[in-house]
């Protein structure tokens, strides 16, 4: 049996992709986002509060926020939207049949910063060139 894609999986490779591209974008830019709550809150020791007395959006003192704690708002919506992104990565790693180290490459795009914008480009690239090669032998 040869290793690789099966034709009749293409369908789903697809959609998978499509949801994948999604995911890394709002991953990476909430990855950006927790990198400057994660600036605020450990150099100058203020949270992000949302909605509070100071106003719409304010860094204030993680004790005297009275609004909504945008900075564990962040690490939350950060957090499901990386399970998101990890999801599809498996899916993918699993129907193209890679090695476990491209799944592990692929999943550190929610993790260092900028990194997922370039798998953004990377991956899909990679995954259509391997799509149109089932495709002619097919």
């Amino acid at each position: 049996m040869a290793i690789g894609p099966k034709p009749s999986d293409i369908p789903l490779i697809r959609r998978t992709l499509a949801v994948y591209k999604v995911s890394s974008i709002i991953t990476g830019i909430f990855l950006l986002g927790l990198v400057v709550m994660m600036i605020t809150r450990y150099g100058f020791g203020v949270d992000i509060e949302i909605g509070g007395e100071s106003g719409v959006l304010a860094l204030t003192d993680p004790d005297a926020i009275t609004g909504v704690n945008g900075s564990i708002l962040l690490l939350a919506v950060h957090g499901w939207l990386y399970v998101l992104y990890l999801a599809c990565d498996f899916v993918l790693w699993r129907l193209l049949r890679w090695p476990f180290w491209k799944f592990v490459w692929i999943a550190m795009g929610g993790i260092v910063p900028f990194l997922s914008f370039f798998f953004e480009r990377q991956v899909p690239r990679d995954i259509e060139a391997i799509i149109a090669d089932l495709e002619a032998a097919a």
